[in-house]
């Protein structure tokens, strides 16, 4: 059964590819980018085994207890879980639970990441061949380390993503959990800061690690080739037993999670109440407008993005704190636009089959955009507004303002009009409505981050007259270039958005019932 269900993951995954070949083409790159790492590590594992034995065991301990760590938290906050077996989609099979866990950890281990790690954890043995007795250490660890890396993985994203079912937990977070990511940089140097790290600390930090379930498997095979019997066998306890517990946990929330429905927290709506519906003009654009408005309201997918919004400051004020704060403060607003001028580069994939309803009704492609773009501004363009005018408020330095906010409403409305034509032709793999947001489809990883940067990049490049001219202002304190900058933001904006509104609603009407293929063709993925 289990062989079967791996036979059944690489048709699934074949299939995938053959059906979008942008798709195979982020899984080609993705192959060889892990192609590329596993050679430098194995070439370095070649050369480690010319170190000493203490230094080789710090550096295969240390490397392998952060390697573990990305496995938790990696698939959680940067990659996603592969779902390509999703455990919902095998309820329905006479199937029991242990081997379909099973089953479910080979598929980690056969991936892409399970495989890099499995080769690069052989490769410590290139290491260990100059100490031939912990060979014998680690042909029986590797295996161990490997397995517990892709265990805690399932576990901690089962628990993640369906405790209890909750629909509530889900939502918060998948909105959460991107917190610590945007913080991490700072984190990590206060963290090196408190510590004032150096060679000595990270040796003691790394031992430490070898005595925790992230690196106790690790640090077996130096323990054995120095003779430290007893922490050899202390160390291969806790990683058995790290195993084990992860295990247990993995049974009990994927159980939990199996047999719990998702429930669903629809509130009760009185009859003849239609909600945004009900409050804006009748027609194509209004109605898109008030249904993605709601989505900005109330769907998680959506409020993820206004994390964003308190946090640019305190990064800004993090990195610059050493220097001018508030004047630093006063680019909040230009990068509070350049993260919400992306929003709408997969509106339409959030919809899902649910944009089958456009395509029914024949909506006119120039409505959806106009909608859209509405929904997205009522939200963008006051916090936009707010974060130009707080920090100027506070240092007082008003004539740098006009540049500012010229920057910041020229980006986002030139984003929003370059959204407006690559989202008519582009759908991408997103978390259905109430899903984990950690849910992923094998390949998709390199082509949303490539989406999201090519946006970005068109978007700076269009809008660049009104943010170099307004940068020049900024650092000059000239009155006059920080007005040429606004209007150029404003003018300049206002044209390429619409022009994007214009050309991207003649796309959407010839391109919407491939788009609605498409999507049609993920969700039954």
């Amino acid at each position: 059964m289990v062989a079967t269900l791996l036979k059944l993951r690489f048709r699934v995954l074949g299939n995938q590819l053959a059906r979008s070949p942008w798709q195979l083409v982020g899984f080609i790159f993705g192959a060889l980018y892990g192609l590329g790492v596993l050679a430098g590590v194995l070439i370095g594992l070649f050369f480690l085994g010319s170190a000493d034995l203490a230094t080789a065991g710090l550096v295969i301990t240390g490397v392998g207890s952060l390697v573990t760590l990305g496995w938790v938290l990696g698939p959680l906050f940067v990659f996603g879980v592969d779902t390509t077996l999703d455990p919902s989609r095998l309820l329905v099979f006479p199937m029991p639970l242990g081997r379909m866990m099973v089953a479910l950890a080979l598929a980690g281990v056969t991936g892409i990441p399970g495989i890099i790690t499995s080769v690069a954890a052989l490769g410590t043995l290139i290491t260990w061949a100059h100490w031939p007795i912990a060979i014998i250490a680690a042909i029986v660890c590797i295996p161990l380390a490997v397995f517990t890396a892709v265990v805690a993985s399932r576990a901690m994203a089962s628990l993640a993503s369906g405790l209890g079912g909750k629909r509530r937990f889900r939502e918060a977070s998948g909105i959460l959990v991107f917190i610590p990511l945007m913080l991490a940089g700072p984190i990590i140097a206060g963290v090196a800061t408190g510590f004032a790290l150096n060679l000595d600390t990270v040796t003691v930090v790394v031992r430490v690690l070898g005595w925790t379930p992230i690196g106790a498997a690790w640090a077996v095979p130096a323990d054995v080739a120095g003779g430290d019997w007893l922490a050899a066998g202390a160390k291969f306890v806790i990683a058995l037993a790290t195993l084990a517990l992860l295990w247990a946990l993995w049974r009990w929330s994927l159980a939990e999670s199996l047999t719990s429905p998702h429930q669903s927290s629809a509130a009760a709506v009185e009859p003849g109440k239609l909600g945004l519906f009900g409050r804006v003009p009748t027609g194509p654009a209004g109605a898109i407008f008030a249904r993605s408005l709601t989505y900005w309201l109330r769907d998680p997918r959506y409020l993820r993005q206004l994390i964003v919004v308190p946090l640019v400051p305190v990064l800004i004020w993090f990195y610059a704190r050493d220097g001018d704060v508030l004047s630093a403060l006063g680019f909040t607003a230009p990068f509070v636009a350049f993260l919400f001028g992306i929003a709408l580069y997969a509106d339409i994939s959030y919809d899902g089959t649910a944009f089958g309803t456009e395509v029914a009704t024949g909506a006119p492609g120039r409505a959806d955009r106009i909608g859209r773009v509405l929904a997205a501004s009522v939200i963008a363009v006051p916090l936009t507004l707010v974060a130009a005018i707080v920090p100027f408020a506070l240092s007082g330095e008003w004539t740098r303002f006009p540049g500012v906010l010229g920057m910041s409403l020229g980006l986002l409305l030139t984003s929003y009009g370059v959204c407006a034509v690559t989202s008519a032709r582009i759908v991408v793999p997103v978390p259905a409505s109430g899903d984990s947001a950690f849910k992923r489809v094998p390949g998709t990883t390199l082509l949303q981050g490539l989406s999201v940067f090519a946006v970005w990049g068109v978007a700076l490049l269009l809008a660049s007259p009104s943010i170099v001219v307004g940068l020049i202002g900024f650092f000059t304190e000239s009155a006059m270039l920080n007005w040429i900058a606004l209007a150029a933001g404003l003018v300049l904006g206002a044209v390429l958005l619409f022009v994007g509104i214009s050309v991207g609603g003649r796309m959407l009407d010839r391109t919407g019932p491939v788009l609605l293929s498409r999507l049609k063709a993920m969700k039954n993925a």
